[in-house]
């Protein structure tokens, strides 16, 4: 449950320092850059644990000057869910940073606070492999599948 769901009194700033550890090792390892914008871009999203929009991020990335271009910011998105760095939250149009090291076409279960805001990734293998069942004996090749739970976590439930 704490790798899920961190309580709400962890450091934060660790959690985060992870994040960006995490994008730098993967960077490095595939010859990609962490240019200044994309990183800022995965900074924003690491320090909340919340799914953030698009312009939720272009406001908190200039919060009293010029924000950045959409497209800076949609460009940046699209390198960091390339590179398995952040993930799209579609129910809520949003995006999260994750640290986590997934193989390649991994089915990963987000699992949405609904009083908190809070999001936690679940391993899904099981759900995936049955996913590819059904779907391989109607003659279907699935491109993506995404799982998203509503519900409350422990701390909101115990709260």
């Amino acid at each position: 449950m704490a790798a899920t769901f961190p309580t709400p009194d962890h450091d934060h700033a660790r959690c985060s320092a992870a994040v960006l550890a995490h994008a730098e090792a993967v960077c490095k390892e595939r010859h990609e850059r962490l240019t200044p914008m994309r990183r800022q871009v995965l900074t924003i999203l690491a320090d909340s644990h919340k799914p953030l929009g698009a312009y939720e991020i272009m406001e908190l990335a200039a919060p009293d000057g010029p924000r950045p271009a959409p497209i800076t910011v949609y460009r940046a998105l699209d390198f960091l869910m390339a590179q398995g760095l952040v993930h799209r939250i579609e129910s809520r149009n949003a995006f999260l940073a994750c640290a986590h090291r997934h193989a390649s076409g991994a089915l990963v279960a987000f699992l949405i606070c609904d009083r908190c805001g809070t999001v936690g990734e679940a391993p899904a293998t099981a759900i995936s492999e049955a996913i590819g069942s059904a779907a391989a004996a109607m003659g279907f090749s699935p491109k993506i599948s995404v799982i998203e739970v509503t519900g409350l976590c422990a701390h909101c439930r115990d709260a």
